[in-house]
């Protein structure tokens, strides 16, 4: 059984007893959230889809960790004009371990 979920305005496939890195969001470690935006719902023969959520139908999770993501880099430039500008920035993560999925 497995699950679409919709967070932070990225989509996941998630299913039970696994991790996801989802862009920051709120709460300590240790809570449990719900996660209400379901896309679609396969279990093994059913299949439900969403328009665009399902209706009830919700993700249970647990925040395990915090973090930063690698740093990514920008840099800009303009030839023969001696302009060169680098910037970077690490996307902070919340890592979700998945309890349950329910329709």
């Amino acid at each position: 059984m497995y699950a679409i979920i919709e967070a932070n305005g990225h989509q996941y496939e998630v299913s039970n007893n696994t991790k996801i890195k989802v862009t920051n969001m709120e709460g300590e470690i240790g809570k449990a959230i719900t996660l209400n935006n379901v896309l679609l719902v396969n279990d093994n023969d059913k299949i439900i889809i969403g328009n665009p959520y399902i209706e009830n139908a919700k993700v249970e999770a647990e925040i395990v960790n915090r973090g930063k993501g690698k740093k990514i880099l920008i840099y800009k430039f303009k030839g023969r004009k001696k302009y060169r500008r680098k910037k970077g920035y690490r996307d902070q993560y919340v890592e979700l371990l998945i309890k349950g999925i329910t329709y």
